[in-house]
């Protein structure tokens, strides 16, 4: 990459398509740029109620209040899915404790009856874990995922057309039963996590295809763009959507596109930081094959990443589970004994 990036674009979703239906060459443009330079972006335009995005951290705020005990009847330890309850510092980013906790979420289905012993990720799908005495929580949340879901579609709709392929491209892969996943995140500073340090979450990729992001106004969140070592901050805009993509696109798309490298502060002390990552991703069961990129840009194809102690993999349902073996220690050595070792 030949400019260092100093900051995110901002692009307006409500101009994503123009009267007839068909995407606005100048956004696809925009969102080409976005993508294959930055690998980060914000939305505007989405589609939220006004008063949505507020209202839900708000509800998020309000959980995080309640007492210990009433968090940890949703223990996440006790979820063969990883979902539920994280307590503050047992998530781990490259193997250091992260300063946060956290709902994890995604579609409630009834868990597999026969999972086959080589295709262990197909254990993801089950129930998630709710607080029977704060049923608002689950509302907002679940309602937050199907216009996400929505807004993920369309993004990726965008994003295919972006790369000179039919909008309906990517589809497949999500018929059916698409394996999303919300996450309602508390961050804590202060030190309450001594081993954390200042790190909110570690720098990581994320593992599926795209990420939307709603943070209030405390900010932390950084991104490293491919080539460049220089950390961009991503400050917050009143109800816009941080957008990023993750290693399923990096691994389609040859490095076309990248799954960008990102970290969170922690907060200073005695300030509170509410976010709702949500991430579009296929069902447990998709395999993802290398995209027929037009030669000119096949040309800009950077490579996929090369990490021999986290390889990216072309099974989405592995990938996934390799990354949450790692996030949660305890819950895997729980359910997953032979993996986690």
């Amino acid at each position: 990459m030949s400019t260092v990036r100093t900051s995110v674009p901002v692009l307006d979703m409500s101009s994503a398509r123009l009267a007839d239906g068909t995407f606005n060459p100048a956004f696809i443009d925009a969102l080409r740029d976005a993508t294959h330079n930055v690998g980060f972006f914000q939305i505007t335009g989405y589609g939220a109620t006004p008063s949505q995005p507020e209202e839900l951290l708000d509800t998020l705020a309000r959980f995080f209040k309640l007492p210990l005990e009433d968090r940890l009847k949703l223990d996440n330890r006790n979820s063969p899915q990883f979902r539920g309850y994280t307590r503050l510092g047992t998530e781990m980013t490259q193997g250091r404790a992260d300063s946060r906790e956290q709902i994890d979420y995604g579609p409630d289905r009834e868990p597999l009856a026969n999972v086959p012993a080589d295709r262990p990720y197909l254990n993801l799908q089950g129930r998630n874990q709710w607080p029977e005495s704060f049923p608002e929580l689950e509302q907002a949340a679940m309602e937050w995922a199907a216009l996400m879901s929505r807004i993920g579609a369309e993004l990726l709709s965008a994003i295919a057309v972006s790369l000179e392929l039919p909008a309906d491209y990517f589809d497949e892969p999500f018929a059916g039963t698409p394996a999303w996943m919300g996450k309602l995140v508390h961050y804590v500073g202060g030190g309450l996590v001594p081993e954390a340090g200042d790190q909110g979450v570690g720098s990581h990729a994320d593992y599926g295809f795209v990420t939307l992001l709603l943070q209030d106004q405390v900010g932390g969140l950084e991104v490293k763009p491919y080539g460049q070592d220089e950390w961009i901050d991503v400050p917050p805009i009143p109800g816009a959507l941080v957008v990023n993509l993750g290693e399923m696109l990096e691994v389609a798309t040859n490095g076309y596109l990248q799954a960008t490298i990102h970290r969170v502060t922690a907060p200073p002390a005695g300030v509170d930081r509410y976010s709702v990552p949500f991430f579009w991703s296929p069902r447990l069961d998709a395999m993802i094959d290398v995209v027929p990129l037009p030669e000119h840009l096949a040309a800009d194809a950077r490579g996929v990443s090369d990490d021999p102690t986290n390889p990216m993999l072309s099974s989405y349902g592995a990938n996934v589970l390799k990354g949450w073996l790692r996030a949660h220690p305890q819950t895997a050595a729980i359910h997953y004994p032979q993996l986690a070792k």
